[in-house]
């Protein structure tokens, strides 16, 4: 398998959908759509086919990463709110780790340096990393990072 053939799925738990409106002054304002835009940049400057999705629904964000491992498709997530408390979605991304793909865990602003209740992340145990606090340039160092680690 050549790089060109390896899929990143960019997935995005509650709210992100309200990229540019919600907080900017924490988040930004870049909305989804342009992380749309800007992930398909720069997996196709690293080689790398990516498809970003975002979801309010906790089910739905487990559905796809299912999807993820049945098609071998390697996962940057950010969890978002589930990053605190969702097991079933730790339990999902799991999956990912244990089937030898690569799950890159990230956030926008930087979880540890919020609300206390912020600093625990569910999911961090699992995964292969995690990248917090540059913004949008989260998701490009993640994506960097996965095509080093392949």
């Amino acid at each position: 398998m050549t790089v060109d053939d390896v899929r990143v799925m960019i997935l995005n738990g509650p709210n992100l959908g309200r990229l540019g409106v919600r907080e900017p002054e924490i988040y930004g304002h870049a909305s989804m759509a342009d992380l749309e835009r800007e992930g398909a940049g720069w997996g196709s400057a690293l080689g790398l086919q990516v498809e970003v999705r975002q979801t309010d629904d906790e089910s739905e964000l487990v559905g796809w990463l299912h999807e993820a491992v049945d098609t071998r498709a390697h996962v940057v997530l950010n969890p978002a709110a589930f990053t605190h408390y969702s097991y079933a979605l730790r339990d999902a991304a799991a999956q990912v780790t244990s089937s030898g793909l690569l799950l890159v865990e990230v956030h926008l602003s930087n979880p540890a340096a919020r609300e206390s209740f912020r600093h625990y992340s569910v999911v961090a145990g699992i995964a292969t990393g995690t990248v917090a606090g540059f913004g949008f340039d989260s998701y490009r160092l993640a994506l960097e990072a996965v095509k080093n680690k392949i």
